[in-house]
């Protein structure tokens, strides 16, 4: 008798455990969902999120977002391209430095471009978001991986913008390494809506 409490003490962790499975797996799925979606319309600027660049020049993966929105704006489908991503130690330009420059190289106007920073997704969204709010931005076409797109709008929205997903094309990312982007998105997706994004964003190994 006097190991009724454990037992009830595990049957609740166990279901607790349960719930938490279920969860995670109800947002792998909202997750899975988001990243086949592609909304390609008329809005009031694009927003494309920094991932890593070869010094000087995109990465595959940010050449692959850059050739995306470079697509949307010139179908005419917003006039701002906002750029975002910081750079690390030894880097000369930021990743939204190297986004600009790739941009203007093929015709669109610095006029036409938003800089920003950041080395994870609130950070990306909330070093533009002030500069969107001046010239009276409320809706957006998110360019990232698709993977990536739940939480991406998410937290644009969180800044009070009305997003849109528009994921790269062509993303390089595939294989098992696309099973573990997916597996991570869901469990910060799960996390982020408990605790909120930008409390996620302040762990180090969070983030994109």
């Amino acid at each position: 008798m006097f190991l009724w409490p454990f037992r009830l003490i595990f049957k609740i962790l166990g279901a607790l455990v349960a719930i938490c499975l279920l969860y995670v797996c109800v947002t792998f799925v909202q997750v899975w969902l988001t990243s086949r979606q592609d909304d390609p319309h008329r809005a009031d600027a694009i927003l494309v999120f920094g991932t890593a660049a070869n010094y000087v020049t995109p990465g595959v993966d940010l050449q692959m977002r850059l050739e995306r929105s470079l697509a949307l704006y010139d179908h005419h489908l917003a006039p701002i391209i906002a750029v975002t991503g910081g750079k690390r130690p030894g880097d000369r330009y930021t990743e939204a430095q190297i986004s600009a420059m790739w941009l203007e190289a093929r015709g669109v106007p610095a006029s036409a471009i938003v800089e920003g920073s950041g080395s994870d997704t609130w950070n990306n969204v909330s070093s533009v978001a002030p500069l969107l709010q001046q010239r009276k931005v409320a809706t957006v076409l998110d360019v990232t991986d698709p993977f990536h797109e739940d939480r991406a709008m998410a937290i644009t929205s969180s800044f009070g913008f009305s997003p849109s997903p528009a994921p790269s094309l062509r993303s390089p990312i595939g294989g098992a390494g696309l099973v573990f982007h997916f597996a991570k998105e869901s469990v910060e997706v799960a996390l982020g809506r408990v605790v909120g994004y930008q409390t996620l964003e302040d762990f180090p190994h969070f983030g994109l």
